[in-house]
């Protein structure tokens, strides 16, 4: 029923030089990010800041499309028009963050398993009427003594696909994320092959459930050493290991790859991607693009701090965010490209 548009919007979701702005944020997420910075945390001032956001002038230039919370997606701007209305309008694909989050699992502690499955598919069909054309979901998996167990990957990655086969059924083209997070002390080896690991397990899963590999968007998380490691990898280290971490697991079939930020810097996400698309350009058979939230997100909300007069001034911070990693996304961004004024 959906075969074409999901073919065609996973292809329009990886374009060339363009990305994924994840504003999908739960309302705690965004309190606290706006507790930080002293902004009242409120249902209006949330609206607010997605609407400095989504009305930045140039928006669809760099982002293909944009991922929506549940409150998000059901909010205007100030005089009335949908947010779903407003991407659109500037060629900008709406899409709906589909998971309740992260939770204990049982009999593994320290893990944890992403629940949502419930009343899923009535779910997709709502959004879809709303707007949106493709959806998230993410696993979350820890890298510590004696974890991750093999339950609480099997777990995830069955979930995943679960969740992928459902928003194929209902027209959204998938973004599968699994997140192998920087949390510890870790080696980039460990952080190899435990990343090896999970993605083989997804698309393991992914096939068993009859997921069309042409239709998704895989959203992993690049691999790296644990933020508190004794030796930090160089950029260029980094950005071979996730490459060939991904040709040994991702098939060619996926039209395009859109990483997470998983805490990184804003400039060393950009930084990274860019070094596997200068070292690798041409001879990948997906896109290499970027999905990041506070990466892109961070700069103009520490401007906007939540008054008016501050709007312009933010939006030129994502619109160079935005503008950087998509020369990042074709392998041309320079860390010169950070001393420009926004």
């Amino acid at each position: 029923m959906y075969d074409q548009e999901l073919t065609t919007t996973a292809k329009a979701m990886v374009a060339e030089g363009k990305g994924i702005l994840a504003a999908d944020e739960s309302y705690g997420t965004a309190n606290k990010r706006f507790q930080k910075l002293g902004i009242p945390t409120t249902e209006e001032m949330r609206r607010a800041y997605r609407e400095m956001l989504f009305t930045t002038p140039g928006i669809g230039e760099f982002f293909s499309g944009v991922i929506l919370f549940d409150e998000t997606i059901r909010q205007a701007t100030q005089d009335g028009k949908p947010f779903t209305k407003v991407l659109m309008e500037a060629g900008v694909i709406p899409g709906i963050k589909l998971d309740a989050g992260a939770k204990p699992l049982a009999k593994s502690p320290n893990e944890v398993v992403t629940e949502g499955l419930d009343g899923l598919r009535d779910r997709i069909a709502e959004y879809y009427r709303m707007g949106a054309r493709f959806a998230k979901w993410r696993a979350v998996i820890t890298i510590g003594d004696g974890i991750p167990s093999r339950r609480c990957i099997e777990t995830n990655a069955h979930a995943l696909a679960r969740y992928a086969a459902l928003c194929q059924d209902g027209g959204l083209v998938p973004i599968v994320e699994p997140e192998v997070l920087m949390d510890g002390d870790h080696t980039l080896e460990r952080c190899f092959e435990v990343t090896e690991e999970v993605q083989h397990a997804v698309f393991e899963q992914l096939y068993r459930q009859g997921v069309e590999f042409h239709q998704m968007v895989l959203k992993p998380s690049m691999v790296t050493g644990g933020e508190n490691a004794s030796t930090q990898a160089g950029i260029e280290e980094v950005a071979n290991a996730t490459v060939q971490c991904l040709l040994r697991t991702t098939p060619a079939a996926v039209p395009g790859i859109a990483f997470l930020s998983g805490g990184q810097s804003d400039e060393l996400a950009t930084a990274h991607l860019n070094a596997m698309n200068a070292m690798y350009k041409g001879k990948l058979p997906w896109a290499l693009t970027f999905s990041y939230g506070r990466a892109l997100q961070q700069a103009a909300m520490s401007t906007w701090m939540g008054q008016d007069a501050n709007v312009p001034a933010a939006q030129k911070e994502l619109y160079k965010r935005a503008k950087n990693n998509s020369a990042a996304a074709l392998g041309q961004y320079s860390p010169a490209m950070e001393k420009v004024a926004a």
